[in-house]
């Protein structure tokens, strides 16, 4: 399968009409197939995931056997329409929705603060109606492209604050994320803020300033927050078995062997609350094996080669740390949920990616991975304009 699909070539003796294309035609001449064709894949395995992770727990919860099954299948056609519509923007209207979504998460994590819903001890979520809005899911792909943009700006305009501009994003991003408190999502805007740092050029000084700042918040985090030093201690006193949760997820890896016990045998969607979301890494394990876990993972990998591929292909310094800085986003949320269902992390309350139900995780990451398929067209079209 080609990087880069070729438009059909005219017959002899007839001349091609570039004008007869449509944006549609053009959408497809230049997409990564291999790259959409992996993404609808891991959708298609959230879903199967999703029918034998969520009916135990929404029995426990009193619910409708099928409740968190519809409400994930629901989510997953609409994360697949946004990433469809958002893989037709030209990498300005990428950027221009990237300041639009900003703002409106960042005036939800604002919102968080006083109308937040709490639940586990943090306060994430906004209630309407019957469905919760998670802001700092939103927050990810806006803050990444926009910070990419203002790196990219550091040495091509000498007349704009560029780097206090990208400063500053991440200061607000944290501060509100620490907030509420959620140490993980704001522990992985810093690392792809870091990674963006270094690949833009400037100093390595700037990155053990990152790290030291890091280091700071996350001791005061220890110091200050109950729930984290509880994870903490117990991380460091008992290691992979630092959770009761943790414990019986590191349990299904040997339970279900290589091969697993089966579609619905799995014991572990009956023992834990957050099966079908924080722990569905552990549910694929029991009932399909390791041999499946390592499936995932490569897709994962396959997806995050494929959109760095396309960024060291960008001819555009701000396409190219934006679809880095996507690819980071993407792929580190995938491997916390991961680690953490293998013991090597404190939980986190991260979802994995087009896997895990959750309606803002889902639709955030069609935004994410919309944007970055935008910029990975737009630096096919501009190969083959050549």
């Amino acid at each position: 399968m080609t990087d880069v699909p070729t438009r059909t070539l005219a017959r002899p003796g007839e001349a091609s009409d570039p004008s007869s294309d449509t944006p549609l035609t053009v959408w497809w001449d230049t997409i990564d197939r291999s790259l959409l064709s992996a993404i609808l894949l891991l959708t298609g395995i959230g879903a199967v995931v999703s029918l034998a992770a969520s009916p135990d727990v929404a029995l426990a919860k009193g619910l409708d056997a099928f409740h968190f099954v519809e409400r994930h299948l629901v989510f997953a056609i609409a994360a697949v329409g946004i990433l469809l519509a958002v893989s037709g923007l030209s990498p300005r209207h990428v950027r221009r929705l990237a300041l639009l979504v900003f703002a409106v998460a960042i005036v939800g994590l604002v919102a968080v603060l006083f109308e937040g819903e709490d639940l586990n001890g943090a306060q994430r979520w906004l209630r309407f109606a019957t469905f919760t809005v998670q802001p700092s899911e939103f927050l990810k792909p806006a803050f990444v492209v926009l910070s990419a943009w203002a790196f990219s700006q550091v040495d091509q305009r000498r007349d704009m604050p560029a780097f206090p501009l990208a400063a500053l994003l991440l200061m607000i991003s944290v501060v509100l994320l620490a907030l509420q408190p959620d140490v993980g999502q704001a522990l992985l805007l810093s690392v792809a803020w870091g990674g963006l740092m270094l690949l833009s050029g400037l100093s390595g000084l700037w990155l053990i300033g990152l790290v030291a700042v890091a280091g700071a918040g996350l001791a005061a985090a220890y110091f200050n927050l109950d729930y984290v030093r509880a994870r903490v201690d117990a991380f460091i006193a008992d290691g992979a078995a630092s959770t009761d949760q943790t414990s019986r997820a590191i349990r299904s890896f040997q339970e279900g062997g290589f091969l697993g016990k089966g579609p619905g045998a799995g014991q572990i969607k009956s023992d834990l609350p957050d099966a079908h979301t924080d722990f569905i890494f552990a549910v694929i394990a029991e009932e399909y094996g390791v041999v499946a876990c390592l499936f995932l993972v490569a897709l994962f990998g396959f997806i995050t080669f494929r959109l760095v591929r396309a960024a060291l292909r960008s001819e555009t310094t701000a396409d190219r740390l934006a679809l880095i800085g996507l690819a980071l986003v993407f792929a580190g949320q995938a491997l916390i949920n991961m680690g953490v269902n293998v013991g090597l992390l404190p939980p986190k309350g991260m979802t994995l990616p087009l896997i895990s139900s959750g309606g803002s995780s889902m639709l955030a990451i069609g935004l994410t991975l919309g944007m970055a398929i935008a910029l990975q067209r737009a630096s096919a079209r501009s190969r083959t304009d050549l």
